[in-house]
């Protein structure tokens, strides 16, 4: 990867403008990757001349209401205002070219396209990858960009890479999380930011709408003990209907998976959210045993061992037979 990392130097070095852009419907290590890079960029970009641009590919162009604690929105633009063929682009924690949205024609359009992600099931669709599956977060892969660019840590650069790392290890839960994440968690946190402030923001807010919602979801539960080779299956759903009913945003149903994957009889948690326009983002989440990002590739997504998804047309029933299969053919004898 050395001379990966050499050559992506070089390129944003000589850059006079830099594009930036993470998935659709961004998380905190999509946005807060990317955040960071362009605080980054930004704070040497007066000696450099250089113009930075970043965005994701959504419209409405909205930044999701759990993130909009992160320092930088005023570096954000919409994508109409993305340039239709960047000369230098960099993609964050986007495994496929699609997960641009309105901006993957831009992306298919740059002359030079870096992608840094952490999905093992990336499609390499750049002309030079930044990509390794064994890092945490996105989040990692951007600390380490920020640092060979010879850029200093600030506490605005910090705030985005710890809401990514936080994020992509369910604020250090999941097995990813490794002694040299810990060691980045205290790099970054000597910059002044506070833990719990983060936590609040990314977990422990919510409308009161949210409490009925998520008692209509909850009820419906459905619990498959044999299911996913036999290892458990727990899913449900959040409809329109559920949302509209508390005047509820969509990214507010992105957190029933964590109540969900509390059940000790699956090993395996699935929710399915309908969007606005009436398809289905489906979210799955594995306890170790099976492989939920290997199931989820077959279903037309991506992801991780332990969490992944996919995009789904037609019924939740129709998805949820998909996925059983796929699930069934996704387990393994030891994690």
């Amino acid at each position: 990867m050395a001379a990966e990392w050499a050559r992506a130097v070089r390129i944003l070095d000589s850059a006079p403008e830099i594009c930036l852009a993470c998935h659709i419907r961004p998380d905190g290590d999509a946005l807060g990757s990317m955040l960071a890079v362009a605080h980054a960029l930004r704070s040497r970009a007066g000696s450099a001349g250089q113009r930075v641009i970043a965005s994701f590919g959504d419209r409405p162009f909205k930044i999701p209401r759990i993130l909009r604690f992160l320092p930088g929105a005023e570096l954000l633009s919409p994508p109409e205002y993305y340039p239709e063929r960047p000369r230098v682009m960099v993609t964050f924690d986007a495994a496929s070219i699609d997960r641009l949205g309105l901006l993957e024609g831009n992306a298919a359009r740059a002359d030079e396209l870096i992608v840094l992600d952490h999905h093992a099931s990336n499609t390499r669709f750049g002309t030079l990858h930044l990509i390794d599956a064994g890092a945490a977060a996105t989040a990692v892969l951007a600390r380490d960009l920020i640092a060979a660019l010879g850029v200093a840590m600030t506490r605005d650069i910090a705030f985005g890479l710890y809401a990514g790392i936080v994020t992509d290890t369910g604020s250090f839960k999941y097995s990813s999380t490794s002694p040299l994440v810990h060691e980045m968690a205290a790099e970054l946190l000597r910059t002044g930011i506070e833990p719990g402030a983060v936590a609040l923001e990314l977990w422990d807010r919510a409308p009161f709408g949210y409490l009925g919602m998520l008692s209509s979801v909850l009820g419906r539960a459905v619990l498959e003990p044999g299911a996913a080779a036999g290892h458990g299956l727990v899913w449900t759903t959040v409809s329109r209907a559920d949302r509209a009913a508390g005047g509820l945003d969509f990214e507010v149903a992105e957190s029933v998976i964590d109540v969900l994957r509390r059940t000790d009889e699956a090993e395996v948690a699935v929710v399915l959210k309908e969007s606005d326009e009436g398809t289905w983002l489906v979210s799955s989440r594995s306890k170790g045993t099976v492989d939920v990002g290997r199931a989820c590739i077959r279903a037309g997504g991506g992801g991780h061992r332990m969490a992944a998804g996919f995009t789904a047309t037609g019924s939740a029933d129709e998805a949820m037979a998909r996925l059983r299969e796929h699930l069934a053919d996704g387990a393994d004898s030891g994690r």
